[in-house]
């Protein structure tokens, strides 16, 4: 007989598929880590898991406590199903951009979700970071992830992600590509394959409007824009993001995410959402680069499942000013 003693076991052990129809000819081979297969449908269900079971040995989260933390979504719905197992409350904050879809996916688990407006600065009283801050001071008995500034979420991608998509490949591959929202996947990752094989490119993939890029090309804090996709991207410099673990940035488009997302499904039948979309436009770039004979390896962080009412919607597409076409 064979079973899981509880979801969390199925974290993890996520499958690498070649993407067949939507990388041009006379470009590398793209691998994708399709993320989107966790159990709660992102790749953050690793990190949130790690963190969580670092925080109780820890000390740091007793029984009958409760997690608090601002998230774009996919975080806190990692941390509230491992929250429904282990019997902790909840609390997140959301900016008001993210899709519904993630709110009730979070209330569902019986999280409190709270949003808060998006368009405000990162210091700002009503920031959904400096928001959690405050909610997490205010609640007894309570643990604020922290996951923008936790080395343990940059920590769990390299002593598991980074570790599983070595042993998949046998290390043979030329680059790597990840978006960077808190950091912690693409550092975490970077980190194990520079480690083991300085020769390997690392890059991040970065949308326009978020502060990142610069940061790395230019050490500049600049003034965050407005974008629409989620999970890509930030407004803050990110202690969980190490910027010494790549060789390049790459920019990328609301345009170009959500067409390439919507590709993804409609072409090679993989249901992932925005940010998928934009890791594999900057993966096809350096597919492009490098070029026959070359393998470009990417992820697929979260599941379609939160997008239906956004970018997968031709309606809503129109609607925010983006083309059907590719």
């Amino acid at each position: 007989m064979r079973y899981l003693n509880s979801i969390l076991e199925a974290i993890g052990d996520i499958p690498l598929v070649k993407l067949n129809k939507v990388v041009p000819e006379n470009h590398a081979d793209v691998l994708v880590k399709c993320e989107y297969l966790n159990p709660c449908g992102s790749i953050k269900d690793r990190m949130a898991c790690y963190i969580i079971e670092k925080a109780e040995k820890e000390g740091l989260l007793k029984p009958g406590g409760t997690i608090v933390e601002g998230t774009s979504g996919n975080t806190g719905l990692g941390l509230a199903m491992t929250a429904a197992v282990k019997g902790y409350k909840c609390i997140f904050t959301m900016p008001d951009k993210m899709s519904k879809e993630k709110q009730d996916m979070m209330k569902a688990f019986g999280a409190e979700v709270i949003i808060t407006p998006t368009q405000v600065p990162g210091d700002d009283p009503q920031h959904y970071v400096q928001t959690a801050k405050r909610i997490a001071r205010e609640t007894p008995n309570s643990y604020y992830v922290n996951q923008y500034h936790n080395q343990w979420n940059t920590e769990a991608h390299e002593i598991i992600t980074g570790q599983e998509i070595w042993n998949e490949t046998g290390g043979k591959f030329d680059a790597f590509i990840a978006g960077t929202g808190t950091g912690g996947t693409a550092s975490g990752i970077g980190r194990f394959i520079k480690k083991n094989n300085p020769n390997i490119k690392v890059i991040g993939a970065d949308p326009v409007g978020s502060v990142h890029y610069d940061l790395f090309h230019h050490d500049k804090l600049i003034e965050a824009a407005a974008y629409k996709v989620e999970g890509m991207g930030d407004d803050i410099k990110c202690e969980a993001l190490d910027f010494s673990v790549f060789d390049d940035f790459i920019q990328v488009t609301d345009q170009q995410c959500f067409s390439h997302a919507r590709k993804l499904v409609r072409e090679e039948g993989l249901f992932c959402g925005g940010s998928s979309g934009g890791n594999v436009c900057a993966a096809i770039e350096v597919a492009r680069r490098l070029g026959p004979g070359k393998t470009v390896i990417t992820v697929l962080p979260d599941s379609a499942t939160r997008y239906i009412s956004k970018f997968l919607s031709n309606e809503w597409m129109i609607e925010n000013g983006f083309s059907l076409e590719d």
